[in-house]
Order: C-alpha cells, then sequence, then structure tokens
C-alpha cells in the first residue's frame, strides 16, 4: 500500500477548493506636491513681525506674524529648512509649538503638507486682507536638545527661527517689518537699520526683504559690551558675567587689525557696515556662522581673560569675517537657491570653506590674533592628520562636501576612515598649494593675494550676491598666471589620493618632520580641549578627565588591539592608569621593546591588550628648510 502523509490526507478530505495565490503587488500612491514653486516677483505688501524675547528663564520666544494675502483660496507657509551656511536641512521646525492662525478674529484650520513637513496650509476666505499667525519657539534650554540660544544671561535671536513666509515668492522679494522685545537694560549687535520704537523694551526695524532678515541675527544681553575697529565695522560682545568683557587693548589693536588687513587683502567691502556679535559663554551654544554684514561667533568663556589659553579659538573671527566675501558676497552657483525649501548642493565648498579657512589661517598670523609660531604649528597639525587619513584612499574630497547633509555633523565611529567634512582643512592645503604654484610660476610676483582682490573685491560696495562657478574660479587663476588650472585643482579634488596636497611645504621653506615633543600649540589644545593626543603614536586619543577614548585612528596601534571610543583606561602595566604614565611608557618601550599593557573596561566588561608599539612619541610639526626659499613666512607677513 502506497503510503500517504496524515497532511495529505487532510487536504484531499478538504471541502474547500485550494486558494489561488495572488502575484499581485501594491502600488505606490503617487506623490502630489501642491507648494508652489518660487518666483520672482513681489509679493504684496510686507509682513509684520513681531518677536517677545522676555522670557529668558524658560527660554521661549513668542511670536506673532501678520501675511497680507493677495485673494482668497489655497495659502502655503514654510519654515526655513535650508539655512544658508549649516549646508544642510537644519531649520528645526519640531521646536516650533503653540500655532494659531487667525483672520479678522475668526481661527483658521492649517495642516501640514504630508510631503514637504516644513510646509502649512491655510484656506483663506473671501474678503481677508491679512491672516495672523502666532507660535512659540520653544528653544533648547540644554545642548542635549540642540544648541541652546537663551539664557537668563544672553540671547541669540536668528530671525529663520521665528518666522514663516508664504510659498510661492523668492524670498528677496517678500518684505518684512520686524520687531523685538528684549529684557528690560539689555544691549544688542545687529545689522539691520532701527527706527521709530513702538514701546519701552521694543526694538523696531526698517523694513527688509525675507532673505536679508534671516541673513541678519541680533546678539543681546545683559552684560554687553560695543567697540569701533573701523568706521564700518564694530565689535559686540555679551557674556556670562562682566569681567568676561575686560579686552586689554593690544587684544582690541589685533582685532581692529584684522579688519585692517582683510581690507587691504580684499580691496572691496560688500557691506555697509559689519557687525562682529560674540558670545562669551558656557550656556549659550556656541557657533560660528557668517553673513553678509554680520557673523555670529560664540566661545566658551575665557576668550579676553585667559587669551593665551585660547589660541585656536582667535581663528573663528578671521574666518567668518572672510565668508562676508567668499560664501556670502561670492558663492558657489548650485549653493544659491530662491528661497530656503530648495536643497543647496555643496560641489563648491571646498572654495568657500576651504578658501576661508585659508585666509583665516593667513589673517590671524598678519593681524596678530595669533603668532606665525603658533599658526605654523597648528598647519602642521593639519598637515599630518591628513596625510595619514586612511579615509583617503577610498573617498576623494568631493564627495566629503556632500557629509552636512550626510552626517549631519553627527559624532562619527571612526572620522579618520569616514573622513567627515575635510573640504575644510584639506581645502586650505589644497590653496596653499595653490600660492606657492602662483609665486614659482611668476617669479614671487604674484600670489593668491592677487585672486582674493580680482576674484572677491569686485564692485565695492556691492552687498547683494555675486555667484560663481568652477570656471570662474579657473579663469581668474589664468588671468593672474596661465596655466593648467582645471587639471591642478581637478588632481586634487575629484580623486581620491593617498597623501595630502603638500606641494606647499619645499615650495614655502618648510618640511613636516615629527618629534618626541610637541609644540606649544599643540599643549595648548590638549589643555582646552581636555584631551591627550596620541594621534601619531598609538593612534589614539583620550579624555584627560574620565580617561575615556575619544578617537581611535583606523589601522593603528590601538585600532590593532581593538580599542574603540569609549573604552575606558583603568591601569597601565598593572598600575592606576595616568597620562604621564603612558607617554612614558610610549618613550620606554622605544628602547625595553615591551609591549605596553592596558586594563580597559567597556561598560561591565573588562580586559587587558598588548600593544606592541616601538616608536616613540611623535608630534608633528614645521621645521624649516635650509636654503629654501622662505615664501611661507612671506605669505604670513602683514601687508
Amino acid at each position: 500500500m502506497r503510503y500517504i502523509p496524515l497532511l495529505a490526507l487532510a487536504a484531499l478530505a478538504s471541502p474547500f477548493p485550494a486558494l489561488a495565490i495572488d502575484h499581485s503587488r501594491p502600488q505606490p500612491l503617487p506623490v502630489e506636491r501642491l507648494v508652489p514653486a518660487a518666483r520672482d516677483i513681489p509679493y504684496p505688501g510686507t509682513i509684520g513681525l513681531a518677536v517677545d524675547a522676555t522670557d529668558v528663564a524658560r527660554g521661549i520666544f513668542r511670536v506673532k506674524q501678520q501675511i497680507p494675502v493677495a485673494a482668497a483660496g489655497s495659502l502655503y507657509l514654510l519654515y526655513p529648512q535650508w539655512l544658508p551656511g549649516s549646508h544642510a536641512p537644519r531649520g528645526p521646525i519640531d521646536d516650533v509649538a503653540n500655532l494659531a492662525i487667525t483672520a479678522n478674529g475668526r481661527t483658521l484650520s492649517w495642516r501640514r503638507d504630508p510631503v514637504d513637513v516644513y510646509a502649512i496650509h491655510v484656506d483663506v476666505p473671501e474678503g481677508i486682507p491679512a491672516i495672523d499667525l502666532a507660535f512659540d519657539y520653544v528653544s533648547p534650554v540644554s545642548a542635549s536638545q540642540g544648541r541652546v540660544v537663551m539664557t537668563r544671561e544672553m540671547l541669540s535671536l536668528q530671525w529663520n527661527l521665528t518666522a514663516f513666509y508664504p510659498a510661492g515668492y523668492f524670498t528677496r522679494r517678500i518684505m518684512v517689518a520686524p520687531s523685538v522685545t528684549l529684557p528690560t537694560g539689555w544691549g544688542y549687535g545687529t545689522a539691520l537699520d532701527p527706527s521709530p520704537g513702538k514701546g519701552p523694551g521694543t526694538l523696531t526695524f526698517r523694513p527688509v526683504d525675507f532673505e536679508t532678515l534671516v541673513d541678519s541675527p541680533m546678539l543681546a544681553g545683559r552684560h554687553f559690551r560695543q567697540f569701533q575697529l573701523s568706521p564700518k565695522v564694530r565689535l559686540n560682545i555679551a557674556a556670562d558675567r562682566p569681567e568676561e568683557l575686560a579686552a586689554t587693548d593690544s587684544q582690541l589693536l589685533a582685532h581692529r587689525r584684522l579688519v585692517e588687513q582683510g581690507v587691504k587683502l580684499f580691496g572691496g567691502e560688500h557691506y555697509d557696515r559689519y557687525e562682529f556679535l560674540l558670545s562669551i559663554s558656557d550656556r549659550l551654544g556656541g557657533i560660528g556662522l557668517e553673513h553678509q554684514r554680520s557673523s555670529e561667533n560664540g566661545v566658551a568663556s575665557g576668550y579676553f581673560i585667559h587669551w593665551d589659553e585660547q589660541t585656536a579659538r582667535h581663528n573663528l573671527l578671521p574666518h567668518e569675517y572672510t565668508h562676508s566675501w567668499n560664501g556670502k558676497y561670492r558663492r558657489g552657483a548650485d549653493l544659491y537657491t530662491p528661497d530656503f525649501s530648495v536643497p543647496m548642493r555643496n560641489s563648491l565648498l571646498w572654495v568657500y570653506e576651504g578658501q576661508t579657512q585659508f585666509w583665516g589661517y593667513v589673517l590671524q598670523a598678519r593681524s596678530g590674533l595669533v603668532s606665525t609660531e603658533d599658526t605654523l604649528a597648528n598647519l602642521a597639525m593639519i598637515a599630518a592628520t591628513l596625510d595619514t587619513r586612511p579615509g583617503r584612499q577610498w573617498r576623494p574630497l568631493i564627495d566629503t562636501t556632500n557629509d552636512p547633509i550626510i552626517a549631519a555633523r553627527r559624532p562619527q565611529p571612526w572620522t579618520s576612515l569616514q573622513r567627515s567634512e575635510d573640504y575644510y582643512n584639506e581645502g586650505l592645503l589644497i590653496w596653499l598649494d595653490t600660492d606657492m604654484k602662483l609665486r614659482e610660476l611668476t617669479g614671487r610676483k604674484r600670489s593668491l593675494d592677487d585672486f582674493a582682490g580680482a576674484f572677491f573685491g569686485v564692485r565695492d560696495g556691492d552687498w547683494g550676491i555675486l555667484t560663481y562657478s568652477f570656471d570662474d574660479v579657473v579663469r581668474t587663476l589664468q588671468g593672474i598666471a596661465p596655466y593648467d588650472w582645471a587639471t591642478f585643482l581637478r588632481n586634487r579634488v575629484d580623486r581620491p589620493r593617498p597623501r595630502a596636497p603638500l606641494d606647499w611645504l619645499a615650495k614655502g621653506g618648510y618640511r613636516l618632520v615629527y618629534t618626541s615633543q610637541p609644540t606649544s600649540f599643540w599643549r595648548t589644545e590638549e589643555r582646552r580641549r581636555k584631551q591627550a593626543d596620541f594621534s601619531f603614536s598609538l593612534g589614539i586619543v583620550i579624555d584627560s578627565g574620565d580617561r575615556s577614548i575619544d578617537q581611535v585612528i583606523w589601522d593603528s596601534p590601538a585600532f590593532e588591539a581593538a580599542l574603540t571610543n569609549n573604552d575606558i583606561l583603568v591601569a597601565i602595566d598593572g598600575e592606576t592608569f595616568e597620562l604621564g604614565r603612558l607617554a612614558e611608557r610610549i618613550t620606554s618601550a622605544v628602547t625595553t621593546r615591551k609591549p605596553i599593557e592596558l586594563l580597559v573596561r567597556r561598560g561591565d566588561q573588562y580586559r587587558t591588550v598588548m600593544i606592541p608599539y616601538y616608536g616613540g612619541n611623535r608630534y608633528p610639526r614645521l621645521e624649516r628648510s635650509t636654503g629654501a626659499p622662505g615664501w611661507l613666512d612671506q605669505l604670513l607677513r602683514p601687508r
């Protein structure tokens, strides 16, 4: 008898017919984009914008807007998403709360667009000349929530955080009349022009287009000072405590020289006036953000009163000031968008940020904000870091210009492999190469200073926007010294390179060396960052407070020992771990050939690792080449 499985018998006995298998697949719903595209036509009327910034105890900005409407029907309001200087969609719409829209005292319903969540749709009834918006911007109160922009002592008012704008228009064609109410007695700085006030504590400003408004933030504070650096440029300072405002004459002189050297370098000024907005605070979030006629500069306490321990922070103002010319006035063509909802493209950030990084270091030395010695030491750190970065084997520099969008500046587990935003510092090295090549081609008669005047200094007094392309950059260089600049730049930008662009070293009269003792700048940076940096020996950076690992360099001795971020170093050679003892063991291992023994904790697990490293402590520095032309020294010399 043939054997028939029980399951088969059950199927034969079933009174129901077998179900047919459905091979169909669901079809996606069409994406209906209803938000109108921006047109280069004027918006009818002027938007009123009133911000109450007095609730400093809770960090809440209370906002009222009155938006004229041309006709009844659908109206889309947009919250700024793609923010200039951020190179990514970072508008914090999640911090907008209590949104209410009314017209003639009647509440209007609104709904968020399901495709573009930064767009709010409102149906405007017949006979309504304007709608009124009221909402709260509930700003972060701790760094874990985002950048803190309001404390009991100061605030950073970025108007894009506190305003919607109507879709369908270029933002440069939408006029806004802004006002803000500050706590009593607070000083402030902004590039906006004041107009007659509304009442006690309320500041009103002349109407500007929405693009200019977003580009004109305010810094205000209880402890506040202003210093005139030139007829057109002013330094505005807010601090947690009044003693932080005590700038010395020599410190102010260095800031005045920054402006002087900047104007000498670029020639034309693309502002009617310029406001440095400098916050010195351990409570307000730090920042470095460029604007056409101002810049936001946020540093931790000690900027003036611990001047010699803040060397690296002295680069912030030169960098952001340079952006008035490079990045704001001259801007990569694919970065300029008609409004703040259109994605920006970052293909020329190695010019925008890279050359700004270059001029920031040049101007810090020329002005005396940072000594030439410390500037050279900083360049050595940058050159060594990028020259030994494993990630350059697979990832070209041009691809790092996408990192503000890809990584959104989140912490990375393996920065040395993943790269991050290397277009800043590797861009700096590319422009150092370019400067030295110009000097070589012209017998030292021309340099990148000539490019700065020809490319950025045009149209003195114009503070609009003049876009550029890669071909414009090449054409300007060609006018200074004929050469195949397109290939020169593409070779450094568009394909992976095993080594960093360091041709500038020999031409500039220096070489990169590694010594057993760090530069004074290196030690200052370790103290400021609260780290101990063994990147070029064990390949590890350690938090000097809790002895946790902040970074492990890919393929380094520490990497081979399977150490990683957040591991905690408990002991070395059987004794309590100390940073000084680690440095001594790295030195002694050169002769003893004894591996370095570390007890490591990860969570609740402990393990002992042995690192057979015998290369000694290695710290980069620039060393003068005997008999070579000192072109790098010439570059850093004041004009």
